[in-house]
């Protein structure tokens, strides 16, 4: 990797900055000794904070930024207001290439359009796509476009199918993830035209083996493919029930277990069951939503998790620099489109090692 740093770290997005974000990295340079970061933010606050921690110290540089993008900022006066702030700062060095990617647990809105401005869409890309892992009862699943896009056109569909392949191949280490479609039936003939018509066209691509056709919604928990391909606007809407229906089946045991007394008794036979399932659930697990697509790595953290949350985004970032995510990307556009295309011919092995 070229870059001088393995990530730019926005140090003061996020409920609670700038103490999460230092405490998870203290976590993520246990668990990357080999990465630096540049971390950006109030350099006196967050001078203090590294004093107390050793390894987070020893892996970072602090890059002062004076403003902050708050949560309530719209993204229009972030693009026009924001050019001092943590976040514009930290995107401005993946631009620059000083670093292979960002991670902020800012505003969600203004990163994303940051991110389309200052870092720019890959040219073989026509737009971007926001992903993220979620559980299913056979093991993760990569869902996308989950609100970057409300409209898409077949086109859209398709890349994003390209772009969750490479995904599930870098971060989750699947060496042929399966693919299906999200609709309102799985019959061929169900769905509208712009489905049908992505649907035929990745049937006939070089993942065509890994199409498993449309699915739906309840095939998503059930993990019946490995990657969930939708426009935002439905993808949105099926990440909002899905967490929410996890919500609820939380409150419902919590009331079943503290109901009477023999369902206390239970409670105490049933623990070491109900705290794996606890583990399997933690939304820590999943934190880290990442627009892909564009020209380096840009993660977004839930603004509101804690220090392992956190370094959960800082390992999906990681996984996505050092397993070259952009280039399986291109090569996999490339090959759909056809063998006389430039960048047709297959990327060489991808080695995992850990960038400097």
């Amino acid at each position: 990797m070229s870059q001088g740093f393995s990530l730019a770290i926005d140090g003061m997005g996020g409920d609670n900055a700038p103490e999460m974000v230092v405490d998870g990295l203290e976590l993520a340079a246990e668990r990357h000794p080999q990465a630096r970061f540049l971390l950006v933010g109030d350099e006196a606050r967050l001078g203090a904070l590294l004093a107390r921690r050793r390894r987070a110290a020893a892996a970072c540089a602090l890059r002062h930024a004076p403003d902050v993008i708050s949560s309530e900022m719209k993204p229009t006066t972030a693009l026009r207001q924001g050019r001092q702030s943590s976040m514009r700062i930290a995107i401005d060095a993946v631009a620059a290439g000083e670093a292979a990617g960002v991670v902020s647990a800012g505003n969600t809105g203004a990163l994303m359009a940051l991110a389309k401005i200052v870092i720019k869409t890959m040219p073989e890309i026509d737009r971007p796509a926001l992903a993220a892992i979620a559980p299913s009862a056979r093991g993760d699943v990569v869902m996308l476009d989950l609100g970057a896009n409300v409209q898409c056109d077949s086109r859209n569909l398709v890349e994003f199918a390209v772009m969750g392949d490479s995904f599930a191949r870098a971060v989750l280490g699947l060496t042929a993830p399966s693919i299906g479609l999200l609709n309102v039936g799985s019959e061929e003939l169900k769905g509208d035209d712009r489905v049908r018509a992505a649907a035929e066209v990745l049937r006939e691509s070089h993942i065509g083996p890994q199409f498993h056709g449309f699915v739906e919604g309840h095939d998503i928990a059930a993990g019946t493919v490995d990657v969930v391909v939708t426009d935002g606007f439905t993808g949105n809407v099926a990440l909002k029930t899905g967490e929410g229906a996890l919500r609820l089946m939380r409150d419902l045991l919590r009331q079943v277990f503290t109901s009477t007394i023999p369902a206390r008794v239970g409670y105490l036979l049933a623990r070491p069951a109900l705290d794996r399932l606890r583990e399997w659930m933690d939304p820590r697990r999943y934190n880290g939503a990442i627009l892909i697509g564009l020209n380096g790595v840009v993660v977004k953290s839930h603004g509101g998790t804690d220090p392992l949350g956190f370094a959960h985004a800082v390992d999906v970032a990681m996984d996505m620099v050092t397993h070259r995510f952009n280039d399986r990307i291109r090569d996999g556009l490339a090959r759909l489109a056809g063998p006389e295309h430039p960048r047709a011919v297959s990327a060489a092995p991808v080695v995992a090692t850990s960038p400097r």
